[in-house]
């Protein structure tokens, strides 16, 4: 299991690497991509996933995506307002065979996965994006790595026992020093290979440790929705990880507030 793991987990990485190296169309495509899995892993935890509120999902979906791609940004929003509306009609419509619990999991399903994970195509589009981009894997997968560490090393208190027995407290302030000292060595990175910004070390400090909390939210959410549905995995696709929700779940919450985060650096260095 462990050597499956890693071997996926590498592969995992290559692929990231390529994919964000690249950006553009790639990017955009693979996010799309791994969105309509997602979609279809949460849809499935409700009996959704072939059902007309689940088509709807992945259209919509491709639709948010192809407005992200050729930058029509003013559809965004009416895309979300008209899936809403769908979902709705579909419900009042076929109203024998909905519940209204499945078109508020329809709606979250497009929200929660393709909405949020939208923002690492967004990262990687702007200026500089092939590198700031490294700060969403700081903050979810680096944030993840460290708080283990801490928590195996110093973890009494435990953060959450029903929904994941092995986080600690001192895992999570761990995991959220540590996303800071390595966004403080982004920093030192970016100023001396990319362009300066004036005090960026302590810039992406702070980005780093405050994407670092969302990514363990994000966890702990995905969690919840197993426990809620008695669900083990959201799917098998990554061998030894599960589905995309099983991996990409700190990702989910990261990647919006690491985009603001940067937009907001960005403005107000100087």
């Amino acid at each position: 299991m462990f050597w499956t793991r890693l071997a996926s987990g590498i592969v995992l990485v290559i692929l990231a690497i390529g994919t964000l190296w690249v950006g553009g169309w790639l990017t955009c495509g693979v996010m799309c991509l791994l969105s309509l899995v997602g979609c279809f892993e949460l849809l499935r935890v409700y009996g959704l996933e072939k059902r007309a509120m689940g088509i709807a999902c992945y259209l919509t979906t491709i639709l948010y995506y192809l407005a992200l791609y050729f930058e029509a940004d003013y559809l965004l929003m009416p895309i979300m307002v008209i899936y809403l509306l769908i979902i709705l009609a579909i419900y009042v419509l076929c109203f024998s065979k909905y519940k209204d619990k499945d078109t508020m999991a329809a709606f979250l399903a497009f929200y929660y996965v393709s909405v949020c994970l939208s923002y690492v195509f967004r990262l990687r589009d702007i200026k500089d994006g092939g590198y700031l981009i490294i700060l969403v894997f700081i903050c979810s997968w680096g944030n993840d790595t460290l708080a283990y560490c801490a928590g195996r090393l110093f973890g009494k208190h435990k953060m959450s026992p029903v929904l994941s027995p092995k986080k600690s407290v001192e895992g999570l302030i761990g995991g959220i020093i540590g996303a800071g000292i390595l966004g403080m060595l982004f920093g030192f990175y970016f100023n001396a290979n990319v362009h300066p910004i004036p005090n960026a070390p302590l810039w992406f400090a702070l980005v780093g440790a405050v994407g670092a909390l969302p990514a363990v939210i994000g966890d702990l959410a995905a969690s919840a929705i197993k426990r809620n549905n008695d669900v083990k995995d959201y799917g098998k696709l990554i061998p030894g990880h599960g589905g995309v929700l099983d991996r990409f779940d700190s990702m989910i919450f990261t990647a919006p507030i690491i985009y603001y985060a940067v937009l907001f650096v960005l403005g107000n260095a100087r």
